[in-house]
């Protein structure tokens, strides 16, 4: 196998197939014998790092093949031992959460929110929000008792008991007198046979 005239890259669709050196630029291209060395290095020093390139590109192919057959080992080995993905990444997170609780970060804020906690000013400021709290809870209360007492008021109004009165009424014309199947007058429709 020629290294010059071919991919030798495993992960590339053209594996194998020789690659068109008119694709590369012809100065610096290596195995073309026609172009100019670079300076300093003999033909055999440039033959010598073919062959090197040669073997490194096959070990790091062989690398891996082995790679790849240990973590397919590996991910078998999880499988066995019933460590799923979902598992390994609640595990991580909680290596990473104690991580960041035991960083100097995290510390520092902490001590510095402790330090705000126990202020004067941030005692005063909840103890303005506890009494504006205590205050809108004291004013709800006293407008809930004075919407129940209006609507105490409107019921016992004039209207609201003509109403009450049309509403019953007309129950009774409909249904007939508590809930009787018969209703008082024999041309009125019962609630069974209503046209709607």
């Amino acid at each position: 196998m020629d290294p010059v005239g071919q991919d030798v890259n495993l992960n590339s669709p053209n594996k194998g197939l020789p690659v068109d050196l008119a694709d590369f630029p012809a100065e610096g291209t290596l195995g073309n014998s026609g172009s100019p060395l670079p300076p300093g290095l003999t033909e055999e020093e440039a033959e010598e790092l073919r062959i090197e390139l040669s073997k490194v590109e096959e070990e790091i192919s062989t690398l891996r093949q082995v790679l790849s057959a240990k973590e397919r080992h590996a991910t078998e080995l999880k499988r066995k031992l019933g460590l799923s993905p979902l598992n390994e990444f609640k595990q991580n997170l909680t290596k990473s959460w104690q991580d960041v609780q035991t960083s100097n970060a995290y510390v520092s804020a902490s001590a510095t929110l402790d330090d705000i906690t126990h202020s004067e000013a941030y005692k005063k400021t909840q103890e303005t929000l506890s009494q504006a709290g205590q205050k809108t809870s004291a004013a709800l209360t006293t407008m809930s008792s004075a919407i129940s007492r209006k609507l105490g008021d409107m019921r016992n109004s004039a209207t609201f008991k003509s109403f009450e009165d049309k509403m019953g009424n007309l129950k009774y014309k409909v249904v007939g007198p508590r809930g009787d199947e018969s209703p008082a007058d024999s041309t009125t429709p019962t609630q069974e046979n209503l046209p709607f």
